[in-house]
């Protein structure tokens, strides 16, 4: 199972570098067409769908990393088990908010692929497209939620300090 989040962890992140890539080439084809004044429709539109992907699709790795933004004043001054049981209840409360945010995109995706929404750009992208991409990512997040809490009922290190994500 830790090979399995390990690679779904990893995949993520590589779906956010490359979307990260999708956006400089975007850019740069914006840039040049300006030069040789061609337009490329949906440029910024296409851009904006591709950097919520990257947000939504970062999440995990960067919370395995422990680069997420933390109370790390208070966690710092906290021990033993005033500071676990501080973390789990972060933890699940975090839980229960992600898990509920991914069901409800999920249902958005569902509702747009439905109804046949499209995109209010130039280019009549399904709107379910884009929004899928923050779904997959939210979803990865709320695993990697899981798997963190888990570690912490388990007595062990989360993800976050074992992968010397800083000891805040």
């Amino acid at each position: 199972m830790r090979r399995f989040l390990d690679s779904l962890y990893h995949f993520s992140s590589l779906v956010a570098g490359l979307l990260v890539v999708f956006i400089f080439v975007i850019i740069l084809a914006q840039i040049l067409g300006r030069q040789l004044g061609l337009a490329i429709p949906s440029a910024n539109e296409l851009s904006g769908f591709a950097m919520a992907g990257a947000v939504f699709f970062a999440l995990a790795p960067t919370l395995r990393a422990g680069a997420h933004i933390r109370v790390g004043v208070l966690i710092r001054r906290l021990q033993g088990r005033v500071r676990r049981g501080l973390e789990l209840l972060v933890g699940g409360f975090s839980l229960l908010a992600s898990g509920y945010a991914a069901v409800q995109l999920w249902r958005l995706v569902l509702d747009s692929y439905r109804y046949g929404d499209l995109a209010p750009g130039l280019l009549p992208l399904p709107i379910w497209i884009p929004q899928s991409l923050l779904a997959v990512g939210l979803t990865i997040f709320t695993i990697a939620l899981a798997d963190t809490l888990g570690a912490l009922f388990r007595g062990e290190l989360p993800g976050y300090l074992a992968e010397g994500g800083g000891q805040e």
